[in-house]
């Protein structure tokens, strides 16, 4: 996967807490472990992970809680419950709250282990990570060292499609065909718009004008 995932484990068990943590390090994850969801709940305002694994049943502040809040304040980072609550009941509530998946206990490690990277390889496709930028394509966030810059929507989408197509030379037109499909069409001078404005971001080197052909990004 390219750069170590970095998991919150949260599980009040001690022994099991450790398992997991030892079994996830010996696979290559930076691991963070706690035992009380508030201490959970304070790491994850504080940082980013790539994964959340909670317990539901947890001193202070429960599994449940933390997803809610996480989901209301669009924060989609992918979360597994492992949980010893095997009703329907809770697994419904669960999804309904926007967990990503449910596993009950006992499991196997392994299959942990199967559904954290399925669930991390669906992310990776939407995460694209260049120089020292970080650009997530279903939230159009552009980052960089953690500083969040400002993007239109449209110019969100054409770098989208730029990392998409790396190195290759795109055309107006085909940037028109795939991006507005449907709306009314920009004019060549809306997309040199759009594309100066990611130059002023990026660096005029990073968006080549190859003449009569098109726009190539340079900067995977």
């Amino acid at each position: 996967m390219g750069f170590m995932n970095k998991i919150l484990l949260l599980e009040d068990d001690d022994l099991l807490n450790e398992i997991i943590t030892e079994f996830l390090q010996e696979n290559g994850f930076e691991v963070e472990s706690f035992f009380d969801g508030e201490a959970a709940f304070d790491a994850i305002e504080q940082n980013k992970y790539d994964m959340l694994l909670l317990d539901i049943n947890v001193p202070n502040i429960d599994g449940f809680e933390i997803l809610s809040y996480l989901r209301e304040i669009k924060n989609k980072t992918p979360i597994i419950f492992i949980t010893s609550l095997t009703n329907v009941a809770n697994i419904k509530k669960a999804f309904d709250l926007g967990v990503n998946d449910y596993l009950k206990k006992p499991f196997d490690l392994e299959e942990l282990l199967i559904r954290m990277k399925y669930h991390l390889k669906e992310r990776s496709k939407e995460i694209f990570q260049f120089n020292n930028y970080t650009f997530n394509a279903k939230e159009y966030i552009l980052e960089k060292d953690g500083q969040r810059i400002d993007l239109k929507q449209k110019e969100a989408a054409i770098l989208h499609y730029f990392l998409l197509h790396p190195k290759e030379v795109i055309s107006s037109q085909e940037l028109i065909a795939n991006i507005w499909q449907g709306e009314k069409e920009p004019t060549d001078a809306t997309i040199r718009t759009y594309i100066k404005n990611l130059r002023k971001i990026f660096g005029s080197d990073a968006i080549e004008n190859i003449k009569g052909l098109g726009y190539r990004f340079n900067l995977l």
